[in-house]
């Protein structure tokens, strides 16, 4: 994947953990990565802007305007404007996100209702709310909330449900929420009038094996889960018909041995043929090639960093966001999806996503 062609830097919009959230991160800090040379830079001019608990972030569909959650037990959401330098002003928020500790959130691709996943505590299960989006992004009420249940046989992480995804499918009629401790993709449909989700299918997955995200090779036909407690990466088929998924192949995430992995961010490439994902454990990036319904490991680089949690596709290349490391890099993405060692990172603290803009 060629990097000649690219011109001006692209802005990518990076969240942390913050001090009050168990990390020393400064919440959302803009960086502007030039994809010819590889580098990463923080744009001080734009930030950073103090968010608690910054673990994802989301970009409207057709409005200048960024999601965050706050990751803390009380739950909290919030909006941005997005200005023509890439300067951020709060649109609306923090609003309560009608769960505990919102992980994951996205917006519907008709603009109109936002959807978060809510990873729950130890006593509280994982659930999955619905916001309803004014004209200009902001966000209103809270129109729906759908508590899961479930459990697994992973003592200590699977005692009860912990949804950690939420995303619409590429046809855009069912909603995906993947639940780490139900060992569990749940899917939806959502009333875009009313803002209701009613759940039309329940797709069990491999017992402890922890679906942590999902991604979509294009056309929709096949989805790939990173199975957190488990270390793999399985290949799904989905049924666009009636939004259920059956497993196809499964392969180790990582060739490393001897060591407690957790896989966290994945990615699907544009073109149908790759996959990667990210390890916690080796601190590496693995590379698949997608064979049919088959996986072919294709090689596996170290991250840049420790715990290597976001993974975000952009300009030929993967940006990681190290948590433990305190560090994004950029990877670049060879021809034949392998990857290129890391060049020169950023510095920061605590990151944990990314969002090029």
């Amino acid at each position: 994947m060629s990097t000649s062609s690219f011109a001006a830097p692209t802005l990518v919009l990076t969240g942390s953990y913050t001090p009050d959230t168990g990390g020393d991160g400064a919440g959302l800090v803009a960086l502007r990565f030039d994809p010819a040379a590889g580098a990463l830079t923080v744009d001080a001019r734009l930030g950073p802007v103090p968010v608690t608990g910054a673990s994802f972030l989301a970009a409207h569909p057709s409005l200048d305007v960024v999601y965050s959650t706050h990751e803390t037990e009380s739950g909290a959401v919030s909006a941005f404007a997005r200005h023509g330098d890439g300067a951020l002003t709060l649109l609306g928020g923090p609003v309560p996100s009608g769960g505990a500790n919102p992980c994951h959130l996205t917006v519907h691709p008709g603009g109109g209702w936002l959807l978060t996943a809510h990873y729950g505590t130890d006593t509280l299960c994982g659930s999955v709310a619905v916001h309803r989006l004014g004209p200009d992004g902001g966000i209103r009420e809270l129109t729906d909330v759908v508590v899961h249940e479930g459990s697994g046989p992973v003592a200590g992480r699977q005692d009860g449900s912990h949804a950690h995804q939420v995303l619409v499918d590429p046809a855009a009629r069912f909603v995906l929420v993947t639940d780490l401790g139900a060992d569990a993709v749940f899917t939806y449909r959502l009333d875009t009038g009313a803002g209701l989700l009613e759940r039309v299918a329940t797709n069990p997955l491999a017992p402890g094996s922890g679906p942590r995200h999902l991604a979509f090779a294009p056309g929709g036909e096949l989805v790939f889960s990173a199975d957190e407690l488990s270390s793999t990466l399985t290949c799904h088929h989905y049924d666009a018909g009636n939004g259920t998924l059956t497993a196809r192949s499964t392969a180790p995430a990582t060739t490393a041995r001897d060591l407690v992995n957790q896989p966290a961010g994945i990615v699907a490439s544009p073109c149908g043929g790759y996959v990667w994902l990210t390890n916690r454990g080796p601190d590496t990036v693995a590379a698949f090639r997608i064979s049919g319904t088959g996986l072919e490991p294709i090689g596996e680089v170290p991250s840049g960093g420790a715990w290597p949690r976001g993974l975000i596709l952009t300009d030929g290349h993967l940006l990681v966001a190290n948590q433990h490391g305190g560090t994004l890099t950029a990877l670049r993405v060879l021809d034949t999806g392998a990857l290129a060692e890391p060049g020169p990172v950023a510095q920061l603290p605590s990151v944990v996503c990314a969002l090029a803009l």
